[in-house]
Parts: C-alpha cells; sequence; structure tokens
C-alpha cells in the first residue's frame, strides 16, 4: 500500500512539473541602437540576449526631460523587436523582424519589446 502511495506522489509532483508555465524563452543575439551621449555625441548600446516578453527601456533615453530618444535599431535577434517612443513601452511602436530589421535615424523610440 505504501508503495501505491509513494508512486502516486511520484506521479502528482511531475504532473505538476509538467503543467507549470516556464518562464519567457530569451531571444537570442544583440540588438543594437544609437544613442546621443551628454556631450552630444553618437554612442551605440546593445542588448545581448534579450528576454522576450518583458518591456525594457533605453537606460540612456528613457527620460524624455534629460534625454533625447535613441534612434537607429538593429534587431540581430532570433524574436521580433517592438520598438517604442514612449518609456516603458507606451506611445507609436514600430515592429522589425528577426534578425534582419533595423531602422534608421528617424525611428525615435525609448524602449523594446521583445516576442517570447
Amino acid at each position: 500500500m505504501r508503495l501505491r502511495q509513494a508512486a502516486v506522489a511520484v506521479l502528482g509532483a511531475v504532473t505538476l512539473l509538467v503543467t507549470v508555465p516556464s518562464s519567457s524563452s530569451a531571444a537570442q543575439g544583440i540588438f543594437e541602437y544609437a544613442y546621443v551621449a551628454p556631450d552630444g555625441t553618437t554612442k551605440w548600446a546593445k542588448i545581448d540576449d534579450p528576454a522576450g516578453g518583458e518591456c525594457e527601456n533605453f537606460p540612456e533615453a528613457a527620460d524624455p526631460n534629460a534625454s533625447e530618444p535613441a534612434h537607429s535599431p538593429r534587431n540581430r535577434t532570433t524574436a521580433t523587436a517592438t520598438v517604442f517612443t514612449e518609456p516603458d513601452c507606451e506611445g507609436d511602436w514600430f515592429v522589425l523582424k528577426p534578425l534582419t530589421g533595423q531602422g534608421t535615424e528617424a525611428m525615435k523610440m525609448r524602449s523594446v519589446n521583445f516576442d517570447s
């Protein structure tokens, strides 16, 4: 009888592990963007292997009162990237295809979200 109860307990634990949703998958690759540094020069930043399904603000461009928006995105990740004109994935948005999506200096953005 105890063997049967142990087997049922193990089966229940395995079932729980299989049915618990996993965390968002990460995109593989690099997302690059340009921003204007405080000294007025253009610099490049990147996000390596970004998490999927989470909004990421560009730290160099997230504050509309203190910085210019980032621009010229290059999506070299395996996920679709949606860039937003405002922090916290708000405002107008543009979609960049996986691996080859890119925008020009005219594409102004402050945050990004990657498909999971």
